[in-house]
């Protein structure tokens, strides 16, 4: 018994508790353990929604930008060591997702309350202005501890994130591709790569290196981060599609299909932030 307890101990440890105090990233166990947590959370919160009457749209999806941008930068406080243990423990990834959706959820629920009587502004106004606030805040902590080591780099990351969107973007035009035309997926395609140059000018010029199970292997089977642009493309062009096309039977229906697009969103758009500002700041 006592050998079999500590077999699941040493198992936990090495798969879920060692990769988060030592911020090691991820491998196979616990990233299918992180994706199977993660599409139960979508429903969860997309009856949550329903229960607090917001609709998931695009203005919504808008208002949720600034929280990604203050989730992103208060992980870049814990790689520049602005926070000590054990409180640097919640700031690393899965954790950190938890803790910035909290603060988020509270967020939502103080500017439904605002909206509710003060009509003058919509409840994604102060929203977004509450995820703004934040984000600037994060940013003005590092101002004040760190040095801007390579601006260039945001040109760099936004630019090419940008032109290779907007290829895409114009050959799907081209081709009456209408997947591709509309504006909330061509922005969660534009929002993966960003994450894709991102890590390609990190990893191949400024020596980071990529810590997901298999985005790292093929940039070791191919010996470049480039690759990190049709892996993005391969996936999420079909996914994209699936989405579009399975996704309409009724209201129920395409409001999951929205927030389902926006959790995509988030995941190119969290690590694409991070990695940049990071770099601004030469952490």
């Amino acid at each position: 018994m006592t050998s079999y307890i500590d077999k699941v101990s040493g198992f936990i440890n090495t798969y879920y508790i060692d990769p988060i105090l030592h911020d090691e990233g991820y491998n196979i166990v616990n990233t299918l353990t992180w994706a199977i947590i993660l599409g139960l959370c979508i429903f969860a919160v997309v009856k949550l929604l329903k229960k607090l009457d917001i609709q998931a749209d695009n203005r919504f999806i808008a208002s949720i930008v600034p929280f990604v941008l203050a989730g992103s930068s208060m992980r870049v406080l814990e790689d520049a060591g602005a926070i000590q243990q054990p409180f640097s423990f919640f700031l690393i990834t899965p954790i950190i997702y938890f803790v910035v959706f909290f603060i988020t959820l509270g967020c939502l629920v103080i500017a439904k309350a605002i909206s509710e009587k003060w009509t003058g502004k919509s409840m994604e106004t102060i929203f977004a202005s509450m995820g703004t606030f934040w984000f600037l805040l994060n940013i003005s902590v590092l101002l004040s501890i760190q040095t801007v080591v390579l601006p260039v780099v945001l040109i760099y990351i936004l630019g090419l994130g940008t032109l290779i969107t907007l290829f895409v973007y114009f050959i799907a035009k081209k081709i009456d591709f209408g997947i591709l035309t509309d504006r909330l997926n061509i922005s969660i395609l534009g929002a993966h790569m960003l994450d894709a140059s991102s890590t390609f000018i990190g990893v191949d010029m400024l020596g980071y290196y990529e810590k997901h199970v298999l985005p790292s292997y093929l940039i070791d089977l191919t010996g470049t981060a480039f690759v990190m642009y049709p892996l993005k493309l391969a996936i999420f062009i079909p996914v994209l599609y699936i989405i579009d096309t399975n996704f309409n039977e009724d209201d129920e229906s395409r409001n999951l299909r929205t927030f389902v697009k926006m959790v995509i969103l988030v995941l190119g758009l969290s690590p694409a932030c991070r990695n940049t500002i990071r770099m601004f700041f030469g952490i």
